[in-house]
């Protein structure tokens, strides 16, 4: 079969063929490809990845689709291919969840509902960490600002990968998964273009060192290269660059990284003259990077039908050059090696490497190639085509037998790209035959024991020139007998000088015995683990390998409680996971107790029944202390986290005087929603000031000295969450203020938001100043939130452009008396819309102005007075109770020589996160003078004054409680009762000279 996909620019769609391209029928696709994976087995299913990130499965070859998952991370989604090839049907995927963290997932590709799906790892992972390589799966979490690595072998829970203790990984790539084991290169904390290469256990958990120090580098598209080149045909062996004082050498392995020498070089170059290369200061140095366009070679190439030849490009000297670069070749598996030609040359294997065809490197074009029939010792030159060709690119006719490439390029730049088909089966008269091969042993330096086998392998003879045929692969295999050479140092241990695996300073070997129970066994090591795939047999075998041993009984050790996360905060409402780790102890016969630190605690009769975390909601934001507690018989362990629990903040209004006098103290609350949060930071820019405060209350104390308008920026940090607002204050050292009142009918037409208010505050300063001819410098007004409609209007100085005062006092009183006596009049009025007529009025209950003016008290007067105001309150409260007469506004002056500027209708040191979000103004909803207003609305909520600092605690009746909830769930009462409130002798005060 074959498929086609149109260019997505014009359509989304599908060209399907069932008869080998001879007729297609188009399909129609609902979403844009822009990736696709065939299944390694199944050549009908596919999956299809959208632009959209979206995935798609298919069980017909494109000519249906159904949606898998939405929010796929690219490249992040995989065909289940487990050794004992079980669910064919599975997907692996990588998925964003709503909240933008990132989930391992899998479900089965015809059927991947919510109620399929399956979580295999406990919490979120890191974003584009999903690795599925063979028996192994891979993720990454990132925590206090390390990453750990997690696998899971056949499926099995994850578990921490373990490298060195302080190795300290920054990043971490799966090089090979083959034989049971992995093979990771891993660049360390103090590395930056080199990574250590290390080799695992079977279950991948346990990583030992195999080579320090590999040379990497940056590919085109970001991505990491790692100079390390797996051999085909040749299990165990490895060719890597590795950096020894700014020196980039090529080491070579036969068995998987436990022992590495350097190459020997050529004894003679192209020409037959002697090269005096001597180990270890000289040697041959080989570059390895493998291209990814299958059209062009890299600078080494091997085969799996092939497996003792090696053709690569590199230089012979103290160390790696992009200088003087000739192509070598081994046919000995790196034993030994002979220089091939002066300059690069791109090599194909033909007839199971038979033949091998070269071809130059340049950008000029050519007509010529060479061949080798004799593994690379002796090159014949052919003419491929009659006129020189820009080549740009070769292939290989797919097939075990074949002998026909593929050239293909163009005459000239503005050209046809042309093809060339080179068939050398002419070249052969016939197939070898069992007297044209030779064994051939593979070794390493004259040891024939490589990874504990003897293998022999069947050759050509060099002088033979006969097509090969299928290839038959090794002859032989032997097992060894087993020597120390056959053994790697176990995870914890070292190789010291003479040989020996020692323990490293930061291991004990006694924490082996931490996973097992009482009356079971574990495996001892004694320092040394056998290479992974090695055949070796007796010897040493029984003398290095890891013996059974029973479990001891020990109390539990290094407990620890941690989120999925890895985080200390959770949001109210909302799933918290929390993971117990126990070191040491036996876990199967071990009571587990957590409490929640909210009232609420589990228990657990073994560990084993936590592996996918414990999960847990919080009702009420706060910092909970989260115990867990592990105890057998033999003893106990504890351990603690204190977990913030936060509600999202949405909003924060900056509660200020609109206008204040000179050197006197004014209060800023910071009011938020919803009002509690958990943990919060504030920070307060006043003016121009480049240092800003910073408290961990939300109500401040400070003073102006000079006058002028001022800006106060306040922030608040509740997380990851950072909000502010700005509002402006003018300084004066003298002004006056009265409340004003309207029409009842107005009432019917206020909507009660901030840009209506703006509005009416604007026509009624105009009519003010239309029917008294007051300048409009002297007129503020505000019209304030809440019914019935009520504004603030200040009376207030201004300054000419030389800086003279314009107004005494005794002008603010005329100025006074003149809006008063209007006002009494009906003289100030305004048209709301056609026929509706609004006056403005003079509030019968401040008739007096908020703020005395006059310069100070006696002590005997300022006792009267607070006398006066008590016995008010008191008969008020006795009215209110006794009539409970609906609907009833009241309004408090307080004069004090502390207090001589304006005091807001609502105390600063209120609380209003029941406030309808309406009324919470920001910066761009000022009057003209960009003041603000202040919200005196409080419903059904109780105002307390905490006993310690200013922050201002709010009891919510039962209405009210709602977690997080929305401003728009509230709705206010038709009117508000106030009673402003003396500011806290306790708020921080803060002097701000201007």
């Amino acid at each position: 079969q074959i498929m086609l996909l149109t260019d997505p620019e014009v359509e989304s769609s599908l060209l399907i063929s069932s008869d080998e391209g001879a007729t297609y029928q188009k399909y129609r696709l609902n979403f844009y490809i822009h990736s696709l994976l065939f299944h390694p087995k199944q050549e009908d299913w596919i999956l299809a990845y959208s632009q959209d990130q979206k995935l798609f499965s298919s069980v017909e070859f494109g000519r249906r689709w159904l949606l898998l998952h939405e929010g796929v991370t690219p490249n992040r989604f995989y065909w289940s291919m487990m050794g004992n090839g079980r669910e064919p049907d599975l997907v692996h995927l990588e998925a964003r969840t709503v909240d933008g963290h990132a989930q391992y997932i899998t479900c089965k590709m015809q059927n991947c509902s919510e109620a399929t799906r399956s979580k295999p790892f406990p919490g979120y992972i890191d974003h584009n960490s999903l690795i599925v390589q063979g028996d192994y799966v891979f993720v990454q979490l990132t925590s206090g600002g390390r990453p750990h690595y997690y696998v899971s072998y056949r499926r099995s829970p994850f578990a921490q990968m373990k490298l060195p203790k302080y190795s300290l990984p920054k990043d971490m790539h799966v090089i090979s998964t083959d034989e049971n084991q992995v093979f990771a290169a891993v660049q360390e904390w103090n590395q930056n273009d080199t990574y250590n290469l290390y080799i695992s256990d079977t279950r991948g958990i346990y990583f030992t060192l195999a080579l320090e120090n590999v040379k990497s580098s940056q590919g085109l598209e970001g991505n990491v290269m790692i100079d390390l080149y797996e051999v085909a045909g040749i299990k165990g062996m490895f060719l890597a660059n590795k950096k020894i004082d700014n020196q980039v050498k090529t080491f070579i392995t036969y068995n998987k990284g436990r022992d590495w020498s350097l190459l020997q070089a050529p004894h003679t170059d192209l020409r037959g003259n002697p090269i005096h290369c001597l180990l270890p200061y000289c040697s041959l140095h080989l570059h390895l990077k493998v291209s990814d366009n299958p059209y062009t070679s890299g600078n080494i190439a091997s085969r799996d039908t092939a497996p003792s030849i090696i053709v690569a490009s590199g230089n012979i000297g103290s160390e790696l050059s992009d200088n003087d670069i000739s192509m070598f070749v081994t046919s000995d598996a790196g034993n030994t090696w002979r220089q091939i030609f002066e300059e690069e040359h791109s090599v194909l294997y033909l007839d199971q490497g038979g033949v091998l065809v070269a071809m130059k490197h340049t950008s000029l074009p050519i007509r010529h190639l060479w061949l080798s029939f004799d593994e690379g010792r002796s090159w014949s030159k052919y003419s491929f085509t009659s006129l020189p060709l820009f080549v740009d690119g070769v292939l290989g006719e797919p097939g075990e037998e074949t002998l026909i490439m593929t050239v293909f390029g163009h005459f000239s730049h503005r050209s046809e790209w042309q093809l060339v088909k080179v068939d050398y089966k002419s070249i052969f008269d016939r197939r070898c035959a069992e007297e044209d091969y030779r064994p051939w042993q593979l070794h390493s330096q004259g040891e024939a024991c490589i990874m504990g086998a003897k293998r022999i392998y069947r050759k050509r003879k060099s002088e033979k020139k006969c097509m090969q045929g299928k290839y038959a692969g090794a002859m032989t295999s032997e097992p060894c007998v087993c020597t120390e050479a056959d053994f790697d140092c176990d995870y914890g241990y070292e190789r010291h000088s003479n040989g020996q695996c020692l323990p490293a300073f930061w291991y004990n070997p006694s924490s082996l015995s931490k996973d097992c129970s009482l009356g079971q066994s574990y495996l001892n090591s004694t320092g040394y683990r056998k290479v992974v795939s090695n055949n070796c047999t007796d010897g040493v075998r029984e003398r290095y390998t890891a013996k059974p041993q029973q479990c001891p009984g020990k109390p539990p050790q290094g407990l620890r409680i941690l989120t999925a996360d890895g985080r200390l905060t959770a949001e109210q409402g909302h799933n918290v996971t929390f993971l117990v780790q126990l070191e040491e102890g036996d876990l199967q016969r071990s009571l587990i107790q957590v409490d929640f630190g909210d009232g609420i605690a589990v228990s657990y009769a073994n560990l084993s029944s936590t592996e996918d975390g414990i999960r847990h909601i919080y009702q009420n934001v706060g910092i909970f202390r989260v115990t867990v507690l592990v105890e057998n018989s033999l003893g106990s362990d504890s351990a603690v986290l204190y977990l913030h629990v936060t509600c999202p903040l949405e909003h924060v209004h900056l509660s200020l005087p609109f206008v204040t006098t000179k050197n006197k103290e004014i209060n800023a609350t910071a009011v938020l929603w919803p009002s509690q949060v958990g943990t919060l930071t504030y920070v307060w820019w006043f003016g121009n000031n480049t240092e800003p405060l910073i408290t961990l209350e939300g109500s401040i104390t400070f003073t102006f000295s000079v006058e002028g308008m001022n800006t106060i920026t306040v922030q608040v940090s509740a997380g990851n969450t950072i909000l502010q607002d700005t509002k402006t204050i003018a300084v004066y050292e003298k002004f006056q203020s009265l409340r004003l009142s309207f029409s009842p009918n107005l009432d019917d037409y206020n909507p009660d938001i901030p840009e209506w208010r703006r509005d009416i505050s604007r026509v009624v300063k105009r009519a003010l100043v239309e029917a008294t001819g007051i300048s409009s410098k002297h007129v503020l007004v505000a019209v304030l939130p809440g019914l019935p409609t009520s504004a603030e209007l200040f009376i207030l100085p201004y300054q000419d452009a030389t800086g003279e005062k314009k107004r005494t006092a005794a002008n603010l009183e005329q100025i006074s008396e003149t809006l008063i006596q209007k006002l009494n009049q009906n003289l100030v009025h305004f048209e709301l819309k056609p026929g509706v007529r609004i006056l403005v009025h003079a509030a019968h209950l401040t008739a007096a102005p908020l703020v005395d003016l006059t310069p100070s008290h006696s002590g005997s007067a300022m006792l009267m007075l607070l006398s006066v105001v008590f016995v008010g309150l008191a008969v008020f409260v006795i009215y209110k109770f006794k009539r409970k007469i609906p609907g009833l506004n009241i309004y408090a002056q307080m004069q004090n020589e502390k207090d001589q500027e304006m005091v807001s209708p609502v105390s600063q040191r209120e609380s209003i996160p029941n406030v309808p979000q309406s009324e919470l103004m920001s910066p761009e909803q000022l009057v003209d003078e960009k003041l603000e207003v202040h919200p005196i609305e409080q419903p059904q909520a109780t105002v307390q004054n905490p006993r310690k600092g200013n922050a201002t605690k709010v009891v919510w009746t039962e209405d009210f409680q709602k977690a997080c909830g929305s401003p728009r769930d509230f709705k206010p009462r038709p009117r508000a009762e106030v009673f402003p409130q003396l500011l806290s002798p306790r708020a921080q005060k803060k002097s701000l000279p201007m």
